[in-house]
């Protein structure tokens, strides 16, 4: 220390510098998988690129003119990511765009941080990845899409997905948040990485009267001391993700699974748990805010965009053009694309959480024909006495088809519900397919699932009629008016239904909503093909009917392999 002094007003003033050393101890909360952020250990796993956002278009076949689209959103979250995210929101001009990601986790401020920020926006969020159709975000001056109407297209998927470590606090934004049996979302303990720093700080400082007057105190130099990590989450940490979670609604048993799983573990949630903590609010899958057939809805939601073809493009040759004239009455809209007749399957359920109890049932899919009845009565009458649900996805056909399938179904009690069947492995329709036992292993998904034209008057025959909220029915007025009505009577059908189809006679279609089909009485409740098909309808009593247990070794060799 050097003094200075002087006189001044009768009084000794001094001006010092006195140096001063410190140990600073900083904590970071971070989750295991982040802790390169923390602590310069090299052995540290990397965990790949920044996350990065980018807008996509469905690329699927068929959907343009208008088309779904969506934020792909993959890579780890860093301390930056939400300004990103913000600024994509911000070239979006308030669209509400689902949101896929695939994420192995990262910085737990900043997932919060993006949560609350799809939280407010009330955007829809689902572990997905994105498969690119030309340009990749990562390529420089590719011009492959230029004219086409959007920079990226592509598809999603569930296979693979995941949404790890901090990844499910981003996640827990969503306002419809859904996971799928193929996807993985896992968590596990957070680490608090305490750094130790040397500070070595300047204080000047003026004695008035013999008493010293710190002027100011600044740090002169910083020096790395060392650090300490520790699993325990500590009790601030842990009110404040608690109260994070109970701000989105979700349930505290997640925060329970992550204080119970080591940090060098993972513990993947299975869909049910998920459920029941609400962290998913349902058993859908990334279809549910992506697939093509969202965009035949009336109304549009958000995240479909018309594109309109530049005048200048020829129509492709075989392509069929829909007619925008209405369809004459008493005849059936023909559909806008090829499609095979239909085929009757039977199908096992393949998620390994039912097994090796698992729900069977027949899969209908494809065009009503003349000969449908006769197809269906054949595979009925090879599997007995068992009362198998139908699970169909048609967009139509033949009506006099329908009405004698459905009459069928009817003196079966056999119970319909409209969705898709996912097959694994192996489909009906491959050349060089053969199913074990003539049994195909699948799964049923409501995104998708179609039922236009005559398929509804199929529908109605069975004894409990179930359309999920993701699934599309349509009616129009097909002839044959006092036959459908004599049949929707039998099938005690109320006359709404017949009322609705009718009004529908100068348009192409007319689409019915949940609450319109319950309103109707084509529907018998609010349920999907869930209640007939999903993994967890085994374990009730009385067990249901198309339930059939196989031997454990058989069950797991038809169980796929998650990757």
């Amino acid at each position: 220390m050097v003094p200075w002094r002087r006189l001044h007003s009768q009084a000794w003033w001094s001006l010092g510098l006195i140096c001063l050393v410190s140990l600073l101890a900083m904590g970071h909360a971070a989750f295991a998988a982040d802790a390169k952020k923390s602590t310069p250990e090299k052995s540290t796993p990397d965990l790949g690129p920044t996350m990065r956002f980018v807008v996509v278009r469905s690329s699927a076949p068929g959907c343009e003119p208008t088309c779904p689209e969506w934020i792909s959103a993959e890579g780890t979250i860093e301390a930056g990511t939400p300004a990103l995210f913000k600024r994509t929101l911000k070239a979006l001009g308030g669209r509400k765009l689902p949101i896929v990601v695939d994420s192995p986790g990262g910085n737990v401020e900043a997932a919060l941080t993006l949560g609350r920020l799809i939280r407010k926006n009330k955007l829809d969020i689902a572990v997905g990845k994105t498969g690119f159709v030309g340009c990749l975000p990562d390529m420089k001056n590719c011009k492959e899409n230029d004219g086409k109407g959007a920079r990226y297209f592509g598809n999603a998927y569930a296979n693979g997905a995941i949404c790890n470590s901090a990844c499910p606090l981003m996640f827990s934004g969503g306002i419809r948040r859904v996971v799928g049996e193929w996807a993985f979302l896992g968590v596990h303990q957070i680490t608090t990485t305490y750094i130790r720093t040397k500070l070595l700080y300047r204080t000047t400082y003026r004695m008035v009267k013999g008493k010293k007057k710190i002027l100011s105190t600044r740090v002169v130099s910083r020096k790395n001391a060392g650090s300490y990590k520790t699993y325990e989450m500590n009790k601030p940490l842990e009110r404040k993700l608690a109260a994070y979670l109970k701000e989105m609604g979700v349930g505290l048993g997640v925060l329970e699974t992550m204080k119970s799983t080591p940090a060098s573990g993972i513990q993947q949630l299975i869909p049910y748990d998920m459920l029941q903590m609400n962290l998913v609010t349902s058993l859908d899958a990334v279809d549910l805010l992506t697939a093509p057939t969202l965009c035949k809805s009336d109304p549009l939601p958000a995240s479909c965009r018309e594109v309109p073809a530049p005048a200048n493009i020829a129509k492709p040759a075989g392509q069929v053009v829909a007619s925008a004239e209405p369809a004459p009455l008493g005849l059936e809209t023909p559909p806008a694309k090829e499609v095979a007749d239909m085929r009757f399957v039977l199908v096992r359920g393949s998620n390994p959480l039912c097994n090796p109890n698992c729900p069977e049932w027949i899969s209908a899919e494809g065009t009503i024909t003349a000969d449908t009845a006769e197809k269906l009565r054949q595979l009925l009458d090879s599997v007995g006495d068992r009362r198998l649900p139908i699970v169909v996805s048609s967009p139509g056909g033949d009506v006099l088809g329908a009405l004698a399938a459905g009459r069928l179904i009817r003196e079966r009690k056999l119970d319909v519900a409209v969705a898709r069947t996912d097959f694994i492995g192996c489909e009906p329709r491959q050349a060089d397919c053969t199913a074990e036992d003539g049994v195909y292993n699948g799964l049923t998904v409501d995104a998708g699932g179609e039922c236009g034209s005559a398929c509804p008057i199929m529908l109605a025959g069975g004894v409990k009629r179930l359309v999920g909220p993701r699934a599309q029915l349509s009616v129009h007025s097909m002839g044959f008016e006092q036959r459908v009505k004599a049949y929707l009577e039998d099938m005690t059908v109320g006359p709404g239904m017949f009322s609705a189809m009718q009004s529908a006679q100068y348009s192409r279609y007319r689409h019915l909503e949940p609450e319109m089909m319950l309103k109707v009485g084509l529907t018998t409740g609010p349920g999907s093909a869930d209640e007939l098909t999903g993994p967890g309808i085994c374990r009730s009593e009385p067990r249901p009917e198309n339930c059939r247990e196989i031997s454990g070794a058989k069950a797991q060799a038809t169980t796929p392999v998650k990757s």
